[in-house]
């Protein structure tokens, strides 16, 4: 019996993969490509039908699920989705109203749902690459690039945008910036692209800062119920979990501290903000959930036209604090976040016993990482930097347009902090003095922590690095620090990284020399150093870049959010290991 079941809920899972990709696709016609009414109202009945079956092969999972083998996880997955649909199929029953009159269930309700059904079984199909061979590392490179090409291929779609429709090349630039958490934009994002163009950009950002295995690992196991050993081998170094029994719960703080940092974010963003301003509260509601996406990933990408520095928003200096907070915390990276909870728990937990038992405080090993102090210090250290340096440049030059000295610092804080691979801006770009420009250079290169969701070299290369020079000045053998010795290995990494980063820099630069010869040098290196750290702040050349050159962008931002190393990594097949050692030579510099 129960292997009938087994084969039973085997068939439903090929049968959903199946329908869930047709009905998608439905959906993608109807929302982006679709313009006549008789066939707009035949494919909402076509989709009605498809979600009255997904909430019936669900509701036969759910009841079959207590009598197969299937883990717990997955039997409270599918009952919170069958949930789901059936709230939205009740709902729609009885055209429950709004008080405003407006039907309370719409079609964006069945949409939101379908996509659901395509994202979990898609997911859980992942989880079958550990019965191929697979270097993590390549199809770590291949799932952004798979990313890439259906977003580009969604934005080709003629709804996506009010006017002209993208070019080819258009499209796979504006797919690549979102999926690289870039923000460098041909077209502007809030008056050329429609909402449904926007909102295939913001799912894009949120797909992309996150990962894409990383999103699908973690539906893939909530809904399957399981990972293989040779599933945890993998996500281990998608990840960058050093442990295999961390895996799972990894993906899940992960997903769980996106999400919670998101939301906390929007709610700040959303009563910072005047409702006057909108047409009505979804329009408040949707930019806020835009900004709070793009903000923690990154993105740099805004709904309104000039960003941040539109005259409806350019003072509201609250609404840059909650901006500031959010790319700040994404730019952290998870494993700094997991450390402060952690550590922040533990003494909660001992100042709430020693005030109700009276008991001592129990000092346990270390819970900050050696990696998560490196990170927190270097990142201080630079927050402060840019702060004081824009400060002083900017004081009397743009930040002469803000009268308060709260407004001043806030902006100050804006302009030295959104480098670092946010790419937000509340003040021109392009009207900033010269030595704040060259200040700028810099901080995109850095960039953010590594395990984040920002780009550049990373802070912790940045402070290896200048940690190595004081080590050679001092003539020590090792780099220490707080109490440990860094490996040989990781100072190579350090230098490997910098030093593929300023080659590839360079060319980048001179190819986009060659490719658009009209252009002053200092907009095209600044392009290039904003694409390549993933920032997306430009100096206005983006949208007047010849096909040539945006391709040269392109690449330049793919090779950023993946790593030039890590695309060697993938690439170059290892050396394997020998048995002997050469002599030792001492080089001159």
């Amino acid at each position: 019996m129960d292997e009938k079941i087994r084969h039973f809920r085997k068939l439903l899972d090929y049968i959903l993969i199946a329908m869930s990709v047709a009905c998608s696709m439905v959906v993608v016609f109807h929302l982006g490509y679709n313009t006549d009414p008789d066939i707009e109202h035949l494919t909402n009945r076509i989709l009605e039908w498809c979600f009255l079956f997904f909430a019936l092969a669900l509701a036969a999972k759910t009841f079959t699920a207590f009598k197969s083998k299937s883990s717990v996880i997955s039997r409270v997955g599918e009952a919170l989705l069958l949930f789901y649909f059936l709230a939205v199929i009740i709902a729609d029953s009885y055209h429950f109203s709004a008080m405003d009159g407006t039907e309370l269930v719409k079609p964006e309700w069945m949409y939101l749902g379908i996509f659901a059904i395509l994202i979990i079984e898609v997911s859980k199909q992942t989880l079958f690459f550990d019965k191929f061979y697979f270097n993590p590392t390549l199809l770590f490179v291949l799932s952004f690039l798979a990313l890439i090409l259906i977003g580009t291929a969604l934005l080709l779609l003629p709804k996506t945008t009010h006017h002209q429709q993208l070019s080819f090349v258009d499209a796979l630039f504006m797919a690549t910036s979102a999926v690289c958490i870039t923000g460098l934009s041909v077209v502007d994002t809030a008056s050329e692209f429609t909402r449904f163009g926007q909102t295939i950009l913001l799912v894009l950002v949120q797909i992309g800062g996150l990962g894409i295995m990383t999103f699908t690992g973690f539906f893939g196991y909530f809904f399957s119920g399981g990972f293989s050993y040779k599933n945890q081998l993998m996500f281990t170094e998608l990840i960058g979990e050093n442990k295999v029994s961390s895996v799972i719960s990894t993906l899940y703080k992960i997903i769980l501290v996106t999400f919670f940092f998101e939301i906390l974010g929007g709610v700040f963003i959303y009563f910072s903000l005047d409702p006057d301003q909108f047409e009505n509260r979804a329009e408040h509601f949707y930019f806020t959930v835009f900004h709070a996406v793009t903000a923690f990933c990154n993105a740099g990408f805004s709904t309104l036209p000039e960003g941040l520095n539109n005259g409806a928003v350019r003072f509201n200096y609250e609404l840059h604090l909650s901006i500031i907070v959010l790319y700040v915390m994404g730019g952290l990276g998870f494993g700094i976040i997991f450390n402060t909870y952690e550590f922040i728990r533990r003494w909660v937990f001992n100042i709430y016993h020693k005030i109700r038992y009276g008991r001592h405080f129990l000092h346990r090993a270390r819970v900050i990482a050696f990696n998560s102090r490196i990170i927190a210090y270097t990142s201080f250290f630079l927050m402060l930097f840019g702060f004081v340096l824009v400060f002083i440049l900017e004081y009397k030059h743009t930040l002469r347009a803000h009268e308060s000295i709260y407004g001043k610092v806030v902006t100050a804080l804006f302009i030295g902090t959104s480098p670092r691979s946010a790419g937000f801006n509340t003040v021109m770009i392009s009207g900033l003095a010269f030595p704040t420009v060259m200040l700028i250079f810099l901080l995109m290169w850095i960039g953010a922590a590594p395990g984040s969701t920002g780009g550049g070299i990373k802070v912790t290369t940045f402070a290896l690095a200048t940690l190595n020079i004081f080590r050679i000045a001092k003539g020590r053998d090792s780099i220490e620090a707080f109490g440990r010795k860094v490996s040989d290995d990781s100072v190579s990494r350090a230098l490997g990284i910098i030093s593929l980063s300023l080659i590839f820099l360079g060319a980048a630069i001179f190819m986009l020399a060659v490719t658009d010869p009209d252009k002053n040098l200092l907009s095209l290196a600044f392009e290039t150093f904003s694409a390549y750290s993933t920032t997306g702040l430009s100096l206005g050349v983006t949208p007047q870049l010849s096909n040539a050159g945006r391709l040269v962008i392109i690449l330049t931002m793919f090779v950023g959010r993946v790593g030039s190393l890590t695309l060697l990594v993938a690439f170059v097949r290892k050396s394997k290991p020998t048995d002997y050692r050469l002599p030792a030579e001492q080089m001159n510099f």
